[in-house]
């Protein structure tokens, strides 16, 4: 008996640091992709990342996974039983890069001001913080009227080009040690091969990557080669309002966070289901109000990213984790920001290397848009991946011609319309990959009416810059101050498909034509 006790905690405790590595994995590699995002992509400074942005987004962290962690405490005490596992939260990983790339990055090529980027990167927290508190209390009714292709399909956009594409142009940038990192990390996670001596292949990949990766590079090997710091420095996040100024400048960046912040919840909302089938029944609102304060408290402390519930709780209960993994993990994530241990592990870990473990996370995000969504509608979730192109495009683009000192007025007539056919697309295209997955969807339904108002909120939106800016820094406006006509233009083609979408809805009521989520097999009607 004594041996199989003892057998039963060697268990638990190999349970309890596996999901421990995983949810710590998890952040750290979130954070390492948004230094390397800003500081390769768009050269900004790396001390106030790891000074600044990382010590204030871990405080997220911390607060956050001390509650979840007093929250299975006291679910554990009530029930009475020990295998209770607390809910697992991060960073979300999908917000964070498209803040980077959608917020941070652009604000500062646009003002080359390191502090006032990082101010607006707070501010934008602070948005996405304040919609969560507000969507906590109504997530359930969004979750119910909102198709999922609408809610998950932009998000999925991201997951495929930002967190696939770009990540793998980081892989083939530095070949030998990204391929190994790649082949590793997917043979641990789509296959769940094991490697000899049992070692996890995610750790297999960092070490071996990040190995090859200080080779190369000590042998002059790598171009962009840098020594890492090894100087450890006290970053203790400081509580600010300094950051409240920036509002009016980050106030064109709502359209990015209100998607954002509806989609943590309503992911909350998936997340505490499948902990209940699971079985641990949490309180709903307890598990959102938890990610929505942390976030907001976050953005004070200087903090650039959200938190939220992660996926995989059921996982987390097979490996036989209770409530100590996400102590360990927020105290572990929090206090290493503080004392630079967690930015010195940033600065150490390759892109290249970290790299597979995104378009990874991209894969899911994908998968999960379309396994969620019913099967009529896959093409509204397609539909809402071609505004994320045309993001994906103005990053691309911005970098050659600000590495040429080329502004898009010097470019030819041709060109300029196209760069500003692609600015209209791509300024708030999370919310405009919403609202087209979403039209399409309700279309698909044969709910007409629903589809003509999605048309119709396009058309509205359009004539302020909430989505469609015609300004590069993708700014709000008043229609009669913005420049040139072509936001009107837009606007009356939004309207006029609207109409059109009314004229169809004919003589039956379009809630009577088909059950939502039905609509018509597409093979019928070839």
């Amino acid at each position: 008996m004594a041996n199989g006790g003892s057998a039963t905690k060697h268990g638990r405790f190999w349970g309890e640091a596996t999901a421990f590595l995983a949810l710590f994995l998890d952040n750290a590699g979130v954070l390492i992709f948004l230094n390397a995002i800003l500081v390769f992509t768009f050269n900004y400074p790396v001390d106030i990342i790891l000074t600044r942005m990382i010590p204030g987004t871990a405080i997220g962290v911390l607060l956050g996974d001390l509650v979840y962690t007093w929250l299975a405490v006291r679910l554990a005490r009530k029930t009475g039983r020990r295998d209770v596992t607390a809910m697992p939260l991060g960073l979300d990983t999908p917000s964070t890069i498209g803040i980077a790339y959608a917020v941070l990055g652009p604000t500062f090529v646009a003002t080359r001001d390191a502090i006032l980027t990082w101010h607006v990167g707070m501010a934008t927290l602070f948005m996405i913080g304040l919609v969560k508190v507000v969507t906590a209390f109504f997530g359930s009714w969004i979750q119910r009227n909102i198709p999922t292709a609408g809610l998950l399909g932009s998000i999925a956009g991201i997951g495929l080009l930002l967190l696939g594409f770009l990540p793998m142009i980081e892989i083939f940038n530095e070949a030998l040690a990204g391929m190994v990192a790649l082949g590793l990390i997917f043979a641990a996670l789509f296959s769940r091969l094991q490697l000899p001596g049992r070692i996890h292949g995610i750790v297999a990949a960092l070490v071996f990557g990040t190995l090859i990766h200080f080779a190369l590079g000590m042998t002059g090997h790598l171009p962009e080669y840098q020594p890492p710091s090894w100087d450890l420095s006290l970053c203790l996040p400081v509580f600010s309002i300094g950051f409240l100024q920036s509002l009016p400048q980050s106030i064109h960046y709502l359209p990015i966070a209100i998607p954002f912040g509806i989609l943590t919840i309503v992911g909350g909302i998936n997340n505490t289901e499948s902990a209940r089938l699971a079985g641990d029944r949490y309180q709903t609102r307890d598990i959102l109000l938890t990610e929505a304060v942390t976030s907001l408290l976050s953005a004070f402390f200087g903090g650039v990213a959200q938190t939220t519930p992660y996926i995989g709780h059921p996982a987390y209960k097979k490996m036989g984790a209770t409530w100590r993994y996400t102590l360990v993990t927020g105290l572990a994530v929090g206090l290493c920001a503080m004392v630079g241990l967690m930015s010195l592990f940033v600065a150490l870990i390759p892109r290249a290397v970290i790299a597979p473990i995104f378009i990874f996370v991209g894969f899911e995000i994908v998968h999960q848009a379309y396994r969620e969504s019913p099967p009529a509608h896959s093409p509204a979730v397609s539909l809402s991946f071609l505004p994320v192109i045309a993001g994906l495009l103005m990053i691309v683009l911005g970098q050659f011609l600000g590495a040429l000192n080329i502004l898009p007025d010097r470019l030819p007539p041709r060109l300029q319309q196209l760069h500003q056919t692609l600015t209209m697309l791509s300024n708030g295209f999370i919310l405009t990959g919403l609202l087209w997955g979403s039209m399409l969807a309700f279309l698909i339904d044969h709910r007409a009416r629903l589809a003509a108002l999605c048309a119709a909120v396009c058309g509205a939106l359009t004539l302020g810059g909430v989505i469609h800016s015609v300004l590069p820094t993708g700014e709000l406006y008043l229609p009669w101050r913005a420049p040139g006509t072509a936001h009107y233009g837009l606007a009356a083609a939004y309207m006029l498909l609207a109409g059109i979408l009314l004229l169809l809805t004919g003589k039956k009521d379009p809630e009577e034509q088909g059950p939502k989520g039905g609509g018509a097999d597409p093979r019928q009607t070839l």
